[in-house]
């Protein structure tokens, strides 16, 4: 029998509904099973066991559930979280480096630098509007499923010193609603000039 043949009795096996594990299953074929894939159904088993048990959480911290994962792995854990949150009506605080995976399962996002949160929104007016210049550096990072803007991209690497806050100290700012970013007054106003030019004027 072929290692191939083995991984896929193994998997199936180990499998039950929405990715719960059969603890004894894997202790005995974990030798045929990849990473990956025992990180995808312990992933599935805590959450399910979590959701249809004793335990009925409401929230749940991801803290970086799918690095170091192949695209296909990491696509299948954030399938069966995804899939966990709809039917459960789960609140994730999902915690990441990626801000692609971020916008597949988030609501909103909120964009930390050294420990502090620098940018809050809803995920697509984030990707949409980035101001601060931390979040404009990591969505410039992002890959795109498109190899002519790809090879043309220019990433932007974050220079801390574009802030001058000797005097005018940042503060907590809601440039636009539900839009939250770290800046001081003179920073403000140019976001404020930035959104205003990028508004889509009304249809009369």
């Amino acid at each position: 029998m072929s290692a191939d043949t083995d991984k896929n009795t193994a998997r199936t096996v180990a499998t039950t509904d929405h990715g719960k594990l059969d603890v004894q299953a894997l202790v005995l074929l974990a030798v045929l099973l990849a990473a990956g894939f025992i990180l995808n159904f312990t992933v599935g088993n805590a959450v399910s066991t979590m959701t249809g048990g004793f335990i009925q959480p409401e929230f749940i911290i991801a803290d970086e559930p799918i690095s170091a994962l192949d695209v296909s792995i990491r696509a299948q854990v954030l399938n069966l979280l995804s899939h966990l949150q709809r039917k459960k009506g789960l609140t994730y605080l999902f915690i990441a480096h990626d801000l692609s995976v971020m916008r597949f399962i988030c609501d909103r996002i909120a964009v930390i630098h050294k420990g502090q949160i620098v940018e809050l929104s809803e995920t697509e007016l984030l990707f949409a509007n980035p101001l601060h210049p931390y979040t404009q550096a990591l969505l410039s990072a992002v890959p795109m499923p498109n190899p002519t803007y790809e090879k043309k991209k220019q990433p932007i690497a974050y220079d801390e010193s574009v802030h001058d806050y000797s005097v005018d100290k940042p503060v907590w700012q809601e440039i636009e609603p539900g839009h939250f970013v770290l800046a001081n007054q003179q920073e403000r106003d140019r976001y404020m000039e930035r959104l205003a030019a990028c508004a889509i004027p009304e249809r009369v």
